[in-house]
């Protein structure tokens, strides 16, 4: 089936997120270093990028980098923070081509300085580019996002700048680094592994979750068309009945 041809224009996700996983796996199947994987990674990234822009998916979301991940082996962090510089340079034409802005969200205070510059740069020369919102997660953990939104809004509770008993979804919704963001649509998740793994756990509370066995580097736009057709498919009642949709 061609995929692209059945997609609804009219019933496409506003925000897609993606949890990039089976990179070591798929270096390791190939005899090689866990390292590679990340390499060969870049493509289904770019590709994935494209196609979304291409359809019209406003906002897109790529888990790159998790707080989790600071604890995997050094050279594989070293490695992929080197990645994520040279990936940056060597995008820049891509976002601009697709006029693709870059934002990312996380602790980024915590990423090495060239890896901060880069990345700011590359936000700062794409930020009027207005086809679709790329943002990476990068040292982002869900529960470390949900801590400092709960902090930041004691602080303002304590200065007086806001009564306890006005706080509601829209209030925390402020404070979350997706503030200007729409609530993930669509969750994708690649491998086969069928966890949320600490990722946007506020955002993804009426999103529909896609698991496929395909491991990253081998994801092609082919797949994300079945992950949004396969999206498409399904009743999104957000608590209400089937009735009360139709």
């Amino acid at each position: 089936m061609d995929f692209l041809d059945e997609i609804d224009q009219h019933k496409l996700p506003k925000h897609i997120a993606v949890i990039m996983d089976g990179n070591g796996r798929w270096a390791k199947n190939q005899g090689l270093l866990r390292v590679k994987g990340h390499k060969k990674g870049t493509k289904a990234v770019r590709e994935t990028i494209e196609a979304c822009a291409e359809l019209g998916v406003p906002f897109v979301t790529l888990y790159a980098f998790s707080t989790e991940n600071w604890n995997r082996p050094k050279l594989e962090v070293d490695t992929l923070m080197n990645l994520l510089v040279s990936s940056l340079k060597k995008e820049i034409k891509t976002l601009q081509d697709n006029n693709i802005s870059l934002s990312a969200i996380g602790s980024l205070q915590s990423l090495p300085e060239k890896a901060q510059r880069e990345l700011k740069e590359v936000m700062e020369k794409t930020k009027n580019n207005s086809r679709l919102r790329l943002t990476l997660a990068l040292s982002y953990g869900a529960r470390e996002e949900l801590v400092k939104t709960i902090q930041d809004i004691s602080l303002k509770v304590k200065k007086n700048l806001i009564s306890p008993h006005l706080i509601n979804e829209s209030v925390i919704k402020e404070h979350l680094y997706t503030h200007d963001m729409p609530d993930v649509d669509l969750l994708i998740r690649t491998s086969g592994e069928q966890r949320i793994s600490n990722f946007l756990l506020w955002q993804i509370a009426y999103a529909e979750l896609y698991f496929t066995p395909v491991l990253w580097p081998d994801f092609t736009r082919k797949h994300l068309y079945e992950a949004i057709y396969n999206y498409q498919k399904r009743e999104r009642r957000f608590g209400k009945t089937s009735e009360q949709i139709n």
